[in-house]
């Protein structure tokens, strides 16, 4: 029959849930720290429960050696010898166990340790039970009842062990009574924790999807499928459902007739906001609807490898897209797993702005390319950060002036030096477009004086005086008037025949 410490121990285990033998061992344990403690010895101790009597005997193990020249340490080695005379049946390489008086001489203080030693053991092997327990639960709903309240943190029985939920793990708009019923996600389990190793929490994405599931028949059979959950919880939290089934609107389903189930989510939430998302695959439609109630204007795909998305809305819409905050936005980036960056419709257009300005400005001509300007003004020039013709050209005289060693004669040379400058690139182009018209005008030049020229000479056919008369006419000034010396040519050939037939 076991002894009475022995049930005392079973007991003990069964409450705690831990094993018997874990019990046992820690009194043992702690019987060794007491005995070594009043002997003040260095001893390989041991300890021994008798489950029957429930005495608690302690032994001092030697390892038995062959000869004294093998003893290193006579507190852990004895000779066979010394042995067999305790116990005549040893063998060599055995161990000896020598007994250690423990009763009436162990003191309040030797039992005080123990004490100690036997609860730190059970605690010890209760964390692990725990641990091991609950492990393998973690992001699961349980039922939990208020124990306690402890400063900020909030301490939960689960029935097998006792729960911690901190003040992070709560929402904002919740406060317990002792003895209260509440549905709590496992968050974590800690091993080597002071308090409970079980955290909880109410803030966790988890509980409202276990909510939906709870509350929306479509989602529990898998009609409706949840794709994402964005919380922060007291706050808001945004949902993306989709439906499996043409027929079933995903969102309708889980709003319900006249908003029944969602409200009924609302009210276990303490009235946080719940703004339900229909999913899509396109990211870019998928971001115009996460940014709801804010209306979006277009939404850009920056870098898809990164993914960046740009968000433009009209300017009245750019707060309500950004929420409270930034509340708004930054649910909608995790709801999407995106980046998002929102600018309005102004922003855009300034940016745009500062883009084609810096294209236009990009194309700059050193100072050194304008020819009137001296070394030495230039070095003035740029020491006052003047590095282009074009940041020259746009400087008032006033701003001229105010660089140092720059007087109004200098001005005026500046000024003289820029205007030839560009009056030199406005001919250079102008130079460049007039020869190509030189070429067109020259054959026709020449072709009209060897006509001219000819006098009495007429064209082959018809198509050829066309020809000619047509280029006559649309020749250059200088080709009519070799037209016109070519025709009082052939006035005066004409008439000087006259006179000889008088004669």
């Amino acid at each position: 029959m076991a002894s009475e410490l022995y049930n005392t121990i079973d007991a003990l285990s069964r409450e705690k849930g831990i094993d018997p033998q874990i019990v046992v061992s820690a009194v043992e344990d702690a019987i060794v720290v007491a005995t070594r403690k009043y002997y003040k010895t260095q001893e390989n101790l041991r300890a021994q429960l008798d489950k029957e009597t429930g005495k608690i005997r302690a032994f001092a193990v030697k390892t038995v050696v062959e000869n004294p020249e093998q003893v290193e340490d006579p507190q852990l080695q004895v000779t066979l010898e010394d042995a067999r005379k305790v116990d005549p049946n040893i063998e060599l390489g055995g161990e000896l166990q020598i007994p250690k008086v423990t009763e009436g001489i162990l003191g309040r203080i030797a039992a005080q340790l123990a004490k100690q030693v036997i609860f730190q053991k059970v605690r010890e092997a209760e964390r692990d039970t725990v641990y091991n327990e609950y492990i393998g639960r973690v992001a699961e709903i349980v039922n939990a009842t208020v124990k306690r309240i402890e400063g900020p943190d909030v301490i939960f029985d689960l029935g097998k062990a006792e729960a911690r939920m901190s003040r992070k793990e709560q929402s904002r708009l919740e406060s317990f009574a002792i003895g209260e019923r509440v549905r709590v996600v496992i968050a974590r389990v800690e091993r080597a924790s002071k308090g409970p190793g079980v955290v909880v929490s109410r803030a966790a994405p988890e509980l409202v999807q276990h909510l939906f599931q709870t509350e929306v028949p479509e989602i529990y059979d898998g009609t409706v499928v949840i794709r994402a959950i964005a919380r922060e919880a007291g706050e808001r939290t945004k949902i993306a459902v989709m439906s499996k089934d043409k027929d079933v609107d995903a969102v309708g389903a889980c709003v319900g007739m006249k908003g029944m189930r969602v409200q009924s989510i609302i009210r276990e939430l303490r009235g946080e906001k719940i703004d339900i998302i229909e999913y899509h695959e396109d990211p870019v439609t998928f971001a115009e609807k996460a940014l709801q109630p804010a209306k979006v204007s277009r939404v850009t795909v920056v870098d898809a490898s990164d993914k960046h998305l740009e968000v433009v809305v009209d300017d009245s819409q750019l707060s309500l897209a950004i929420g409270k905050k930034g509340q708004n936005v930054r649910l909608a980036a995790k709801l999407l797993g995106w980046k998002i960056d929102i600018k309005s419709e102004e922003e855009k257009r300034q940016e745009v702005e500062q883009q084609m300005s810096a294209l236009v400005g990009s194309a700059s001509t050193p100072l050194e390319s304008v020819p009137g300007l001296g070394e030495g003004l230039i070095e003035k020039l740029t020491a006052a950060g003047v590095t282009t013709v074009e940041a020259l050209a746009d400087m008032t005289p006033e701003q001229l002036e105010a660089i140092e060693g720059i007087g109004p004669k200098t001005v005026e040379k500046i000024s003289l030096a820029v205007n030839n400058y560009f009056s030199s690139l406005d001919a250079g182009e102008a130079a460049v477009e007039a020869p190509a018209g030189a070429e067109m005008a020259a054959p026709e030049t020449a072709e009209t004086a060897e006509t001219t020229e000819a006098g009495e000479e007429t064209p082959a056919t018809e198509q050829e005086a066309g020809v000619e008369n047509e280029a006559v006419e649309a020749g250059s000034p200088d080709e009519t008037a070799v037209e016109s010396e070519g025709t009082a040519d052939s006035e005066t050939t004409e008439e000087d025949p006259a006179p000889s037939e008088e004669k």
